[in-house]
């Protein structure tokens, strides 16, 4: 198996674990006997709360997709052929066909230069999620500290 496909692999296989790890909301327990119409006000009185205090809206969050910033996926195609053409064209001067070598390296390069901008958004994309998951983490430990001071237990 080629380096480059140990490389997509193993990205996509982060790039999964990332979007199955999603963060969850916390579950919350009246501990001190509040009524179901208690909770539902406080816990509309915590969210408010956590959200200004955080700057965080996990409802909005939730509704924009995850996206890494773009990247310029063409420089490093073009990256990939050029290096594979000046490679190419080297072996094709011992090989006593520099226009051949160089055609061929062109295409390896731009392969290779390919598998490496996939790679380097696979990893966008999971910074980006990894992102997203601290910004909920931040604001679900604000809103679990309103609550826990209002008597409820928050797992």
């Amino acid at each position: 198996m080629s380096n480059f496909m140990r490389m997509f692999i193993g990205a996509s296989a982060l790039a999964l674990m990332a979007a199955t790890s999603a963060q969850q909301a916390p579950i919350v327990y009246p501990a001190k006997g509040q009524s179901p119409q208690q909770q539902s006000k406080d816990e509309g009185e915590c969210y408010t709360w956590a959200k200004q205090t955080t700057g965080i809206d996990p409802v909005a969050l939730a509704a924009t997709p995850v996206q890494a910033q773009p990247q310029s996926s063409g420089s490093t195609v073009v990256r990939g052929a050029a290096g594979g053409a000046l490679l190419g064209t080297a072996v094709g001067a011992i090989s006593g066909n520099t226009g051949k070598g160089a055609a061929i390296g062109a295409v390896v390069g731009t392969a290779a230069g390919a598998g490496r901008a996939r790679s380097n958004q696979a990893a966008a994309q999971q910074q980006a999620q990894a992102g997203r998951e601290q910004q909920l983490n931040t604001y679900y430990r604000a809103q679990g500290a309103c609550l826990e001071g209002r008597g409820y237990t928050v797992h």
